[in-house]
């Protein structure tokens, strides 16, 4: 058994702060790395130069190569911060609250899979009975399915009960033009209500 007590234990001694002055980063050593970078990409080119068998005058191959150096380092420090990792938000602030409409995401897709289609059967009324009564009808086999264990297939008395005069004949009865946005509006509270 030790014979440290609990106020050891407990005791708070504060770091002694630092002595001197902290040591100042050296800003010879990225000069000395720059001047040793220029001068390898020097003797490489001049190597490469003269094995081609052009002759360029050493001065003015040392100035390019520290000219491309510098714009270099000049738009390294100039440029933006890279992005974030996609898939990770910004936890900076409070959101704005507006939707980000040309941004990829989930939410757009989603919107476009039922806008697209039922822009395009404004033009083609067909097109809405093809493409857009399926999906509807898919939707609320699927609401019965999950809250009532029915389908329209698999019990259509009871799916008719459930969904209703008006709603079961929509989705068995293709309408001949295109159901306006308040017809539209009408049957998805009806299908909310399953």
């Amino acid at each position: 058994m030790s014979s440290t007590s609990i106020d050891d234990l407990l005791a708070f001694e504060e770091e002694a702060a630092p002595a001197g002055p902290q040591a100042r980063r050296s800003r010879i050593r990225p000069v000395l790395r720059s001047l040793a970078w220029a001068a390898a990409v020097v003797a490489v080119l001049l190597v490469g130069l003269r094995a081609v068998g052009l002759q360029v005058s050493l001065p003015v191959l040392i100035a390019g190569v520290l000219a491309v150096l510098a714009v270099r380092r000049v738009t390294a420090l100039l440029a933006p911060p890279p992005p974030p990792p996609a898939g990770s938000r910004n936890v900076s602030g409070e959101e704005d609250g507006s939707y980000n409409w040309g941004a990829r995401d989930a939410l757009r897709s989603a919107i476009n899979r039922w806008e697209w289609p039922l822009d395009w059967s404004n033009t083609r009324p067909e097109r809405f009975s093809e493409v857009v009564l399926p999906r509807i009808g898919e939707l609320a086999d699927e609401r019965m399915r999950l809250k009532h264990g029915v389908t329209r297939e698999s019990d259509p008395a009871r799916a008719r009960a459930l969904l209703g005069d008006r709603l079961w004949t929509f989705l068995e009865t293709p309408p001949r033009r295109t159901p306006s946005p308040r017809d539209l509006a009408v049957i998805v509270a009806e299908l909310e209500k399953i």
